[in-house]
């Protein structure tokens, strides 16, 4: 298993890729230690769920520990599963909406809750806002005695001046269109269950993943190298490696509370599309061109309590940056699931 002290200088297969990911800190190590009892991710089929789980598994072996990690998903793809067994994970066909099949599943007392929609919001909004708040609803119930760790967005907060610190965990929510409105909804729903039932839960306002295969990084490398324009009308964002918003997702677990905790997860800098759409231009040997000017708003949120907690993130943004020049160049995979990170009017 590959060290956190001692990042590679390329990043050249999608194993290499993963067992990185997969990789625990001691600081994770020492959380399982702590932590009592089994996990259950659910909605682990995403594009950040397999890593965490098997972080998860690597973590709790790294301690010595016993402990099962469960993967509840529908597996439209069924190659998931192998993927997870393989990793150690105890792969659980579930349909979340599904109220009956929800409340068969294992009562785990560690939940890290993953399920949600995004991307082809429009059109299909009634979807949408089912999978944003009544899985959740089916899970409070059903969990009520766990701890969850729920993904959510930094959409939930309204754009800001580029010129601001960001968006802060106090900020009241004001979400601009219906997908960052229903992951509100999400939000509120696991938050009348934490206060009703005294349910821990902690609010996981995650913005932007990075992966080589997908992130915003990704999206501008790939835009470069095919010869197409880079769209910068929204000119600067935040972004964490993926390796690390999935360490701070279990980490989270021992921070949960009634009414529920909440953290903004995403690396220190504001960075700016123009320059990392220049750097990325260098390092591809390839011409950049732009479309547009920067708004003075941007999705931008403070993570200084997420960084208290946790520490900052362990792999640096100017290292993804090399990574994914360098992947992209070798005819890296890509997801095909472009972040949006240029989309301000809510229309995902």
């Amino acid at each position: 298993m590959p060290s956190l002290d001692a990042l590679p200088k390329t990043i050249r297969t999608e194993a290499e890729l993963d067992e990185l990911m997969a990789c625990p800190g001691a600081e994770l190590i020492e959380t399982m230690k702590r932590l009592a009892g089994d996990i259950a991710i659910l909605g682990i089929a995403g594009k950040m769920g397999l890593s965490l789980g098997t972080l998860a598994v690597n973590a709790i072996k790294a301690a010595g520990l016993r402990k099962q990690v469960y993967g509840v998903s529908r597996f439209s793809d069924p190659t998931a599963i192998a993927a997870l067994e393989k990793a150690g994970v105890v792969p659980i066909r579930c349909d979340l909406l599904d109220r009956t099949a929800t409340s068969a599943l294992p009562k785990v007392p560690n939940i890290v809750f993953m399920a949600g929609r995004k991307f082809g919001t429009v059109g299909e909004e009634a979807l949408t806002w089912a999978m944003n708040t009544i899985v959740p609803a089916h899970v409070c119930e059903h969990f009520s005695k766990s701890r969850v760790a729920a993904f959510s967005t930094g959409c939930v907060y309204p754009l800001v001046p580029t010129g601001s610190i960001g968006s802060v965990e106090e900020d009241r929510p004001d979400p601009v269109g219906e997908y960052a409105q229903s992951c509100l909804g999400r939000e509120r729903t696991f938050e009348y269950f934490s206060r009703i039932n005294g349910t821990p839960v902690c609010l996981f306002r995650l913005n932007y993943s990075l992966d080589l295969r997908y992130g915003v990084i990704h999206d501008l490398a790939r835009t470069i190298w095919e010869g197409r324009t880079v769209n910068r009308n929204v000119g600067y964002f935040n972004a964490i490696w993926q390796g690390d918003a999935n360490s701070q997702a279990l980490r989270a677990l021992e921070v949960c509370a009634s009414p529920p905790a909440v953290l903004n997860i995403t690396g220190p800098e504001k960075i700016s599309v123009t320059a990392s759409a220049e750097t990325l231009g260098r390092l591809l040997d390839k011409p950049v061109t732009f479309t547009g000017a920067p708004c003075a708003t941007a999705y931008l949120n403070n993570a200084s309590r997420s960084h208290r907690l946790f520490g900052y993130p362990r792999v640096p943004l100017a290292q993804v940056i090399d990574w994914t020049a360098e992947w992209i160049k070798q005819g890296g995979r890509s997801l095909g699931k472009p972040t949006h990170f240029e989309v301000s009017n809510g229309k995902y």
